[in-house]
């Protein structure tokens, strides 16, 4: 998935993942261990610790998505970032699957 930002930046995150039934597991460039998720329905809560760069510097983000498939094109994944149990952001994107 390639992200660009308002400021510009641009920030690209491949994910290698594994499924087993409703659980799946998987890894990213960025992400720090092993990321862990399940799934019910359209919906997948799906936790991991970010890398991310701030100022010079890395810091561990406890990442809290959740995604919701709407139809075959379209997912809305909702985000909660936290440092130290501390709410610190939010991030809600919507992805389109394109046809062809």
């Amino acid at each position: 998935v390639v992200y660009e930002y308002a400021d510009g930046t641009r920030e690209n995150r491949v994910w290698k993942l594994r499924k087993d039934g409703d659980r799946y597991t998987g890894t990213a460039g960025d992400v720090v261990g092993t990321a862990q998720g399940n799934a019910a329905g359209n919906a997948l809560r799906w936790n991991y610790v970010l890398a991310l760069p701030v100022d010079g510097t890395t810091w561990h983000m406890d990442m809290d998505d959740w995604m919701f498939l709407i139809d075959d094109t379209t997912l809305l994944n909702r985000t909660t970032m936290s440092k130290f149990g501390v709410e610190v952001g939010q991030v809600t994107l919507s992805f389109r699957k394109r046809r062809g």
